[in-house]
This record gives C-alpha cells, structure tokens and sequence, in this order.
C-alpha cells in the first residue's frame, strides 16, 4: 500500500466519506466534512497514523492531499 493509500483511506474513515471521492489533487473545499473541526480531527489523525508530530501553526497549510503528502515526504514518511 502507498503512502496515498493510507492517506486516501485516513481521509475517507476520519471525514466519513468514500474513498473514491479522494484524489491526489483533492483540497479541503471538494469535501464538506473537511470544515476546521474535520481539519483537526484529520490532523491528529496524521499524526497517529504516520507517526509525525504537527505543530497547531501547521495545520492551516496541510488543507489539501498534494500539501499532506508533501509534509510526510519531508519528515522522512514514504
């Protein structure tokens, strides 16, 4: 499994939506369970799955999967 499908699969189980819905492009706008409260959840999440911490500060930046994956592949998450 790659990173993008744990990823894909973190987003649809912690936002309630299908997995199909999630794309390498998807931002926070095409989801309406991603609002701020989605976000923190989403965060935490990361954090719990990846094994990464997140500073608060940082989450406004990671609203999309393009960002998310981003973050991982520089705390060394492949």
């Amino acid at each position: 499994m790659t990173t993008f499908d744990h990823l894909q699969s973190l987003i649809a189980t912690t936002l309630k939506v299908p997995a199909k819905k999630i794309s390498e492009t998807t931002v926070n706008e095409d989801i309406a369970a991603w609002d701020s409260l989605g976000q923190v959840n989403l965060m935490m999440a990361v954090e719990q799955t990846f094994g990464v911490f997140l500073e608060p500060e940082e989450f406004s930046s990671l609203v999309s999967v393009p960002a998310i994956m981003q973050y991982l592949r520089e705390h060394g998450v492949t």
